[in-house]
């Protein structure tokens, strides 16, 4: 991989992977509403779930899924539907243990499974196995190099956000009035991630009705 490709992929991969997205959201509610240890499962069940799609996509299933309609849109429906699920979840949620009887929560299991509900994720690993990894003499070794890379990015941008959810935890349980704290504020933190979750379905949903994926991962 050349200097120029690789710097290329860099700024793709701090591009999509700190700008706020249904990871990035949930990474940031969850640790705000349980604490950061709390959210670690979900931070490290993204870049699981993604290494995994990324491998689909270069081994030629993932254009197959992609570029059949129906599958498309069941991957787009059914992610929209999970974010609108979690979104209702935020909506009333102002204290700490208000969130833990509505069970607000995400196993790894269903983090590494979002992955593949999220059709960002599905044009973005296309984008980078048709741009960076496909047709090439060393297709398996760019792979390689490619992999841990946008891991890592994965990782690290959901660490991120998690960890300022995580300081805003004790601010969000105010203001206190007469010795209780009311909530008011995580309330008004929900809120604005639930509705930071349902502009990103919507957003999901306006991408699908877009050009569709040929066969090289692109639009045309």
């Amino acid at each position: 991989m050349t200097a120029s490709e690789f710097s290329a992929l860099l700024v793709l991969a701090t591009a999509t992977s700190f700008t706020p997205g249904p990871n990035t959201t949930l990474s940031t509610a969850l640790a705000a509403n349980f604490g950061l240890r709390h959210s670690l499962r979900f931070v490290c069940a993204v870049p699981v779930g993604w290494g995994l799609l990324l491998a689909l996509c270069a081994g030629g299933l993932g254009t197959l899924i992609v570029a059949q309609p129906a599958l498309r849109w069941a991957i787009l429906v059914g992610g929209c539907a999970y974010l609108l699920w979690m979104a209702w979840k935020l909506w009333g949620s102002r204290s700490l243990s208000q969130v833990k009887s509505e069970r607000l929560q995400v196993t790894f299991l269903q983090g590494v499974g979002l992955q593949f509900l999220n059709i960002k994720a599905w044009m973005l690993a296309l984008s980078i196995v048709a741009g960076w990894i496909a047709g090439r003499s060393d297709a398996l070794e760019r792979f390689v190099h490619v992999l841990p890379l946008m891991l890592a990015f994965a990782l690290f941008s959901n660490l991120l956000y998690a960890a300022v959810g995580s300081l805003l935890r004790h601010w969000l349980a105010g203001p206190v009035v007469d010795g209780v704290a009311t909530g008011a504020r995580l309330l008004a933190f929900n809120r604005v991630m639930a509705c930071a979750l349902v502009l990103t379905a919507a957003w999901m949903l306006a991408s699908g009705l877009g050009a569709p994926v040929t066969a090289t991962g692109t639009a045309p």
